[in-house]
């Protein structure tokens, strides 16, 4: 009777059988060897070790500051007043906004409180954003309606998601945005499918905003436009802001 041939255990994950035996007459699979076993490389003679680089010291990040001290028109921050009457700007004004290198798209963030001047502010320039109002209204026939504020923005920001899948050149997202948290998962998102990512923040006074909320068939209480008030962050370019618009009212003088 023949002798089965015993067999060492088998190692290797190459098979995708760990655990079954191999024959004693089959070479053992080769071993990889890693950087971090490698042995350290030895010195020629008469050459000394070369002495290990310092660390280098990680790069000081600066405060998130407000970076509004740019000159308007360089690029990167614009200021623009309210007009008091609404008009639509020229095709070449609009062309003169792109830069020399255009990255896949953009997606602008309106910031800023009820009755800043956000829905006039895209109605003068043609444009329909995606706006947590309008969803509202679709959703649950009710513009009012605030039970369901997860939903609304998840279903948001799965359309912004679909228009970025689909190469949309142009993107405007209304809603007030008032946090740096609420801001961010816009940015990280627009910026993972390669979008640069544009802020508009409406610079305007309370009581300006509680003016014009006051004179609206639906508006928002005083008590909650205040608490509104207090958690409003103005946008800086630490955030992930390729540019910075900021919109402000006419001054009375």
């Amino acid at each position: 009777m023949r002798r089965r041939s015993r067999r060492a255990p088998n190692t290797s994950e190459s098979t995708g059988k760990i655990g079954q035996e191999l024959p004693s007459n089959q070479p053992a699979p080769l071993v990889p060897l890693y950087p971090d076993d490698a042995p350290e490389p030895v010195a020629p003679p008469n050459r000394p070790h070369r002495q290990a680089e310092p660390a280098r010291r990680p790069v000081e990040r600066r405060p998130a500051a407000q970076e509004w001290n740019e000159l308007p028109g360089s690029g990167r921050f614009e200021l623009e007043t309210q007009p008091e009457t609404p008009s639509a700007p020229s095709p070449e004004a609009e062309e003169a906004d792109r830069s020399p290198q255009e990255p896949k798209g953009y997606v602008v963030l309106a910031i800023g409180l009820p009755g800043s001047g956000k829905t006039t502010w895209f109605r003068r320039r043609g444009v329909t954003p995606l706006s947590s109002d309008l969803l509202r209204n679709i959703l649950f026939d009710d513009v009012e309606e605030q039970r369901y504020q997860g939903l609304v923005f998840s279903t948001l920001r799965s359309l912004l998601r679909a228009r970025l899948i689909a190469h949309m050149p142009w993107n405007y997202v209304d809603a007030t945005n008032l946090s740096i948290h609420e801001r961010r998962q816009w940015i990280k998102m627009s910026k993972s499918f390669g979008y640069e990512v544009q802020a508009v923040f409406f610079d305007v006074p309370l009581e300006v905003c509680l003016e014009r909320n006051s004179k609206r068939d639906r508006s928002v209480s005083e008590d909650v436009m205040r608490k509104m008030a207090e958690k409003l962050k103005p946008p800086v370019f630490e955030e992930g802001f390729s540019k910075i618009t900021v919109v402000r009212v006419k001054s009375a003088g």
